[in-house]
């Protein structure tokens, strides 16, 4: 199946205490990387734009690909989804899109590819730990719509979404066993201490520039 891309870099990044989209990757092969100096948000650029075509950034330009900006920034995810996708119907995309968070350093193309990939009609989240992984998802144009129209009644929370639409949820198992992945592959970092399970990654003396 054909699909656009959304990555969604524009978060506050509280919890953190820096933008999470700008910190570098290591470059001892602990994680794949695009090389010395890679950030968070240019490795998840270049595994989305390998599988997805258009593929936006919603945020303020952290990476090569042409940034899409909110009229109302940090209002979070399903705000940041719902403008991406606006700004992908102006460019003449109607089918479905991947949506990637920025704060996924163990991401695979393998994990993308699948979804692209996926035999169901509608929107696909797999699911991690029990829980649904919507930032790391698949989309249908119907129910990319149902996201604008939540979005303009103040609706803000992904779970309304997902309640919504009634997506595709793929068992942690099964979406391992396809794409040759880990259970790390969809842990997010929001936290120092999220950021210490990657070793270098989370070295408080590593140049962040």
């Amino acid at each position: 199946m054909a699909v656009a891309g959304l990555l969604l870099t524009g978060g506050a990044s509280r919890r953190m205490g820096r933008d999470k989209a700008a910190i570098r990757l290591p470059s001892d092969g602990r994680l794949p990387s695009d090389g010395p100096g890679s950030t968070l948000a240019e490795r998840t650029a270049r595994l989305l734009e390998a599988v997805a075509a258009p593929a936006l950034e919603v945020g303020p330009g952290h990476t090569h690909l042409e940034p899409v900006a909110e009229d109302v920034p940090m209002r979070g995810p399903l705000a940041a989804i719902a403008c991406g996708w606006e700004a992908l119907a102006e460019r003449g995309w109607h089918g479905s899109v991947l949506v990637v968070a920025t704060d996924l350093p163990a991401m695979t193309s393998a994990l993308l590819s699948w979804l692209a990939a996926h035999p169901a009609p509608g929107s696909v989240v797999p699911l991690a730990a029990g829980r649904a992984q919507p930032l790391c998802a698949r989309y249908s144009p119907g129910d990319l719509d149902v996201a604008t129209d939540l979005v303009a009644q103040g609706r803000l929370a992904m779970n309304d979404l997902l309640v919504a639409v009634g997506p595709c949820l793929v068992a942690e198992a099964d979406w391992e066993r396809a794409t040759g992945s880990s259970a790390q592959t969809l842990d997010d970092v929001d936290t120092p201490a999220d950021l210490a399970r990657y070793g270098r990654l989370g070295d408080p003396n590593r140049e962040e520039g």
